[in-house]
């Protein structure tokens, strides 16, 4: 079972945006990752938009590493439930996106192993307000999806969290002090030329 809103072999790439969009901001991220939850604060809501105007389509690419480093299996399940989410529409996929980064646990917490927490902060975004995507979370109907999705990234050559590219080229996100770069330093870096 695949998701809505996905492409790549298997599905295993999220999509927002145009399916035809002429250039694409690839996104790579962990779910647990602290530095994904400071690209997602700052710059998040940014891509969004730039997305929505049609400067680019959004590619999110997603990891599982810290389920293995930190133990536990909350990036895979945040995972399967965002595919839960992607079946609703690409709003609400970002918006749960949003809301998982927005409270998201510390590093060495699996807090989002547990469903009933995916569903408690799916309740922020209205149009998962239904009995479909609640049954798909509660039921893990896409771990196996999200497995697979963690596969492609394990061959992605991709090796750390948050990566981003526009059309194959780096764009830092991160700055040197660890935060996300302003959002005027990040739309000038990815601005298809």
């Amino acid at each position: 079972m695949i998701p809505a809103n996905t492409t790549g072999p298997g599905g295993t790439v999220v999509r927002y945006g145009a399916a035809n969009a002429a250039h694409v901001l690839s996104v790579y991220a962990d779910l647990r990752c602290p530095f994904c939850k400071r690209m997602e604060n700052g710059l998040g809501a940014v891509m969004e938009r730039a997305a929505d105007e049609g400067r680019f389509a959004v590619d999110h690419h997603f990891a599982t590493f810290l389920d293995d480093s930190a133990g536990g299996t909350g990036s895979l399940e945040a995972l399967a439930a965002l595919g839960a989410a992607a079946d609703e529409g690409q709003k609400p996929f970002m918006h749960y996106l949003r809301a998982l980064y927005a409270d998201q646990p510390a590093e060495d917490e699996d807090a989002f192993a547990d469903r009933d927490t995916l569903l408690r902060l799916a309740h922020q975004v209205e149009a998962l307000h239904t009995d479909a995507f609640r049954q798909k979370v509660t039921d893990g109907a896409y771990l196996p999806w999200a497995a697979e999705v963690s596969a492609a990234f394990r061959t992605s050559g991709v090796r750390s969290t948050p990566t981003v590219l526009i059309d194959r080229t780096p764009v830092p996100v991160i700055s040197a002090q660890g935060y996300a770069v302003s959002p005027e330093a990040f739309l000038a870096e990815a601005s298809p030329l």
